[in-house]
């Protein structure tokens, strides 16, 4: 059972289905700007560790640079996700005028 599937036989309409996904998206939205920031926290702490511990220098490093390549994908993700938050709500406002129109012309404007 996915975000997708829904307990009960019912379509929901339109516009409902699509501020849940535009809910849905500001959700992933946030826990990746979460994800980026607490990486790149990581990163700069395995940098500062890099310095503080020669001996151990590479280890740290290697660590910092995934750490920060993990911030970069986490921010790519956030920006995604923001656009389908975008999208997600130019089709709940739309909503009603194409469920109602059917293709005519209306002049009712929502």
């Amino acid at each position: 059972m996915g975000r997708h599937s829904s307990s009960s036989g019912k379509t929901e309409a339109g516009g409902e289905q699509y501020r849940k996904e535009e809910k849905h998206h500001k959700h992933m939205e946030k826990l990746a700007k979460l994800g980026a920031v607490a990486a790149g926290a990581y990163a700069r702490h395995e940098k500062h560790e890099a310095r503080k511990d020669p001996e151990h220098a590479r280890s740290h490093k290697m660590k910092e640079k995934i750490a920060a390549t993990v911030a970069a994908g986490s921010a790519g993700f956030a920006i995604h996700e923001h656009h389908k938050k975008k999208e997600a709500k130019k089709h709940a406002r739309h909503a009603h005028h194409h469920r109602y129109n059917h293709g005519c012309i209306c002049t009712c404007r929502p």
